[in-house]
């Protein structure tokens, strides 16, 4: 007997920790939720017919198949063309699970889908029970249910702070496990929620092991987000004819012609032009052809840090990228968003209107790659532009204050601008 058939005929109880919906005769058929049950009944997320799970389960299986291949083929120059073969396929292989053909099933699922307001967004990923949603709680006064058992929070709840004048959006998402990124526990839903973020907070717990960070860079990395790592040097551009041109204007230490001609073929690319501007792996080439990483920054907050000595203390903080506190007592909050503000680089602009002092109280905040006259005029307003003269600058983006200056000039933060128009 399997299962669902013995779980009806009610041979054993439902467990807390999971749960299958087994169908009537009058019900539609509902798929076995990864989700688990928390203190109330709570249903399947849908959207996942047999065909999708049978079409998984197969990718899957592939996926352990060639990660195993992986693990038994030693690295040399002898097999580099065998592996990087091998990682393209897995590329392959993941995009369709992210992605999967025929593109039918359920939305983002409820409670996923949260409209981006302020200046940045922050996303908070960890296991559960780390004290994500105090973190939220605390810092932004917005209230996430917290409570003794796992998978308390299981949609994404929104928070706001204000911080050196800019608008910055917090997003407590429910607690990933490990295969999250196969789709267990909802966990591609939150992923791609984690995708649109500026600004991703690793919340671990320092009582369980450090391991625990590796694995959720898996699930992450997995999902095509590369965390505080910027994209490879490599120039990629498909043509009509004329093969595989490869230019490397480095010393390369993975990559040949046949290597890179084996991934392009596997992608059933045979003319492009290939430019290596430093020394890339397979992985950087696969990125670069996949076209769907994001890259973004990433702080890794050690929480419950009042149940540790203060030399494991001094032993945390030599982790890079690093930030221990106790959610729960508000401990080293300060340090927390001072380094949120240096990881987010945004840059602050006030205006000065005409015969007016500056107004210091709301600047006009802009993303570290859009700092541009122009791309300020367009914060405002996009009509602005076409009315645009000249604008004066006071700061240090100019030689002399003010500074008669044009809408290509690249504003710095704390900069003063007052537009001209025409």
């Amino acid at each position: 007997m399997c299962r669902h058939a013995a779980r009806a005929a009610g041979s054993f109880p439902p467990t807390r920790f999971s749960r299958e919906i087994v169908s009537t005769s009058r019900e539609k058929p509902l798929r076995a939720c990864a989700l688990p049950a928390g203190p109330e009944e709570r249903r399947c997320c849908g959207g996942c017919g047999p065909a999708r799970i049978a079409a998984m389960s197969g990718t899957l299986a592939k996926i352990a198949e060639i990660e195993a291949e992986m693990a038994r083929t030693q690295k040399n120059k002898a097999t580099a063309h065998h592996l990087g073969l091998l990682k393209a396929r897995l590329a392959k292989l993941r995009r369709e699970l992210i992605t999967p053909k025929g593109g039918g099933g359920g939305g983002p699922g409820e409670g996923f889908d949260v409209a981006k307001t302020g200046d940045a967004r922050i996303g908070f990923v960890g296991f559960p029970s780390v004290g994500k949603s105090t973190l939220l709680s605390n810092l932004a006064g917005v209230y996430s249910e917290v409570a003794a058992y796992e998978f308390t929070t299981l949609t994404t709840v929104p928070g706001v702070i204000r911080y050196k004048g800019a608008k910055i959006q917090l997003l407590d998402l429910p607690g990933i496990i490990e295969g999250a990124k196969d789709g267990k526990g909802r966990g591609r839903q939150v992923i791609a929620v984690a995708r649109t973020c500026n600004l991703i907070l690793i919340v671990l717990d320092v009582l369980k092991p450090l391991g625990h960070k590796k694995i959720i860079e898996n699930e992450l990395e997995g999902f095509g987000i590369r965390l505080n790592s910027k994209p490879p040097n490599i120039g990629f551009k498909k043509k009509d004819k004329g093969g595989i041109n490869l230019t490397a204007t480095c010393p390369q230490s993975e990559l040949d012609t046949e290597t890179v001609k084996s991934i392009l073929a596997e992608y059933k690319i045979h003319n492009a032009d290939v430019t290596l501007r430093s020394d890339a792996t397979a992985d950087d080439l696969i990125d670069v052809v996949e076209g769907n990483r994001v890259y973004i920054p990433c702080i890794y907050v050690l929480n419950k840090i009042d149940q540790i000595s203060i030399e494991e203390l001094d032993i945390i903080y030599k982790v890079p990228h690093c930030v221990p506190i106790s959610a729960h007592h508000r401990w080293n909050f300060d340090d927390l968003l001072e380094k949120i503000w240096d990881y987010l680089k945004l840059v602050r602009i006030y205006t000065k209107p005409k015969g007016q002092l500056p107004d210091y109280t709301s600047p006009v905040v802009l993303p570290y790659c859009k700092t541009t006259v122009e791309d300020f005029c367009m914060k405002i307003h996009k009509n602005l532009i076409k009315d645009f003269k000249y604008a004066l600058v006071w700061g240090s983006s100019v030689k002399h204050n003010p500074q008669k200056v044009g809408k290509d000039h690249t504003l710095e933060d704390e900069d003063v601008i007052q537009i001209v128009k025409k």
